[in-house]
């Protein structure tokens, strides 16, 4: 999924010097921002007061929207590079396209996971004839110096390992949770699971301590820690814990994001991770110049345009700003 904000700002995110190294409870208001003519997203990530959560570095929440009289998600080809894109949907189904030749159609607790490495674009969209309703999440994982060069691919994984307890079933979309690990490639040491509770559940989940973590509200009522929360809220958790009390006050749905604190600062800017603004300046030169970025074939559109550089210079700002 694109960032389509076409005023988007560069800045540096990453670092261990704003990690909090104790569990906390901070609340995350969402901002509200149009993914083309017809998907509103709620952007948890980056935040005005967090930039990261381990490697997660963006995370949108949509829906639940009804669209059987709409076109639904139509987000035309656009450029990545040095991190992977996590498309995770509880409705509805989005149709993958990529410049690797890649054509896939994700629908509900299925992992479509994209690494964009050196550069690839993609596309996304509702197909044509589609669900009644969308509702998901996007999500971007920051690739390390030692990996942000990679060649691009696309992985779908269909079938994902579960985690239940007495009203928990827990799905691992990358890393480990409890024992079970997705299929799905990580460079860092990471955790995303969607969690469905059922209500009157009263449970905690098991912890690594030396992640930091967040939880997304997807639906329904749930107490997090004791705090409660709406959906398309999210929760900043801090590091040092070693389980997580939940209680679900009806049926439902949250996301576990976790990770090591990044140690590496980057430069994020509209649909491109770097080090440096120069890193950035070339990305979108070689976009707009049509080289490097490669070619999706069968979207029925033009690509996006990348937004003007701002004319100001970065000015580092760490993990939160």
């Amino acid at each position: 999924m694109s960032n389509l904000d076409r005023e988007a700002v560069p800045s540096v995110c990453g670092g261990r010097g704003f990690v909090v190294a104790e569990p906390v409870r901070e609340l995350l208001a969402p901002r509200r921002v149009m993914l083309g003519e017809s998907t509103e997203v709620r952007r948890l990530l980056p935040n005005l007061g967090r930039r990261m959560v381990g490697a997660w570095c963006f995370v949108d929440h949509y829906g639940p929207d009804d669209i059987a009289d709409e076109p639904g998600m139509q987000v035309p080809p656009h450029p990545h590079t040095g991190l992977q894109t996590v498309s995770w949907l509880h409705d509805g189904e989005v149709l993958h396209r990529d410049s690797e030749g890649s054509v896939q159609t994700v629908r509900p607790r299925e992992l479509g996971l994209m690494t964009s490495g050196r550069a690839i674009s993609h596309s996304e969209e509702s197909p044509q004839s589609h669900a009644k309703y969308l509702h998901g999440a996007q999500l971007w994982v920051a690739l390390p110096d030692a990996h942000r060069h990679t060649e691009p691919r696309f992985e779908y994984h269909g079938d994902l390992p579960q985690v239940t307890a007495p009203g928990l079933t827990a799905t691992v979309l990358l890393g480990t949770l409890a024992g079970a690990t997705s299929p799905g490639t990580a460079f860092t040491p990471l955790v995303g699971a969607d969690l469905a509770l059922s209500q009157g559940a009263d449970l905690a989940v098991p912890l690594e301590p030396d992640f930091e973590y967040a939880v997304l509200s997807m639906s329904g009522e749930v107490h997090v820690d004791g705090v409660p929360m709406v959906p398309g809220s999210m929760l900043y958790l801090g590091c040092g814990r070693t389980r997580l009390p939940l209680r679900a006050e009806s049926d439902a749905e949250i996301m576990l994001l976790g990770g090591e604190p990044f140690e590496e600062e980057i430069v994020m800017w509209w649909n491109f991770i770097g080090r440096s603004q120069d890193d950035i300046a070339q990305a979108r030169e070689d976009w707009m110049s049509g080289t490097r970025f490669g070619e999706v074939k069968g979207y029925d559109g033009a690509p996006l345009p990348a937004p003007q550089l701002p004319p100001v210079p970065l000015k580092p700002r760490g993990r939160v700003r």
